[in-house]
């Protein structure tokens, strides 16, 4: 039974349109088998995209990478058999079924992990939104959230203003 001491992500694969179901069921198996200092986050990676319909635009969270969910666990031989055996999950990606850990790069740009991110970025700042689904768009700073590497923006969006929830990555300020 050989197992890492650090928890690293894992892909997991699973029946089409069953990853809210496999989330669900590998957080049962957790509980059940008292496995919450093995296994720390399980998640369906989304993103937010514009969708048009019938000329009418709105913000929906789409899945990324449909058929497949991340696992960040300490991995052991002796978790094999309990999550390849969850109801939804088909089982791991990697060389005949066992699994192979993410890179850092990999993990980074998958946004898995949160760096440390020092901004200078206050409430009531003008921001320039550089990445994502609202690319472009210009907003005022609501709150600020260095914890999380968090930020509320206020965006005209359709007419009225919404606020929405950005990383220190996607914006910009803009220097009036």
């Amino acid at each position: 039974m050989e197992h890492s001491k650090e928890p690293k992500w894992y892909v997991l694969h699973t029946f089409s349109g069953y990853e809210n179901v496999a989330k669900e069921n590998l957080e049962n198996v957790v509980k059940k088998f008292n496995l919450e200092n093995r296994i720390f986050e399980i998640v369906i990676p989304e993103e937010d995209v514009i969708e048009e319909k019938n000329g009418k635009k709105k913000l929906v969270t789409r899945k990324s990478m449909p058929c497949y969910i991340l696992i960040k666990m300490i991995y052991g031989d002796d978790l094999w058999h309990n999550i390849v055996n969850t109801r939804g999950v088909t089982g791991f990606v990697g060389p005949k079924g066992r699994p192979l850990e993410l890179t850092d790069e990999e993990v980074l740009k998958m946004r898995l992990e949160k760096i440390k991110v020092e901004t200078d970025i206050s409430v009531g700042d003008q921001v320039e939104i550089i990445e994502g689904p609202l690319d472009k768009m210009v907003g005022k700073v609501v709150s600020v959230n260095p914890d999380n590497n968090q930020l509320t923006v206020a965006v005209e969006m359709f007419g009225r203003e919404n606020n929405v929830e950005l990383t220190f990555e996607q914006v910009h300020k803009i220097n009036n």
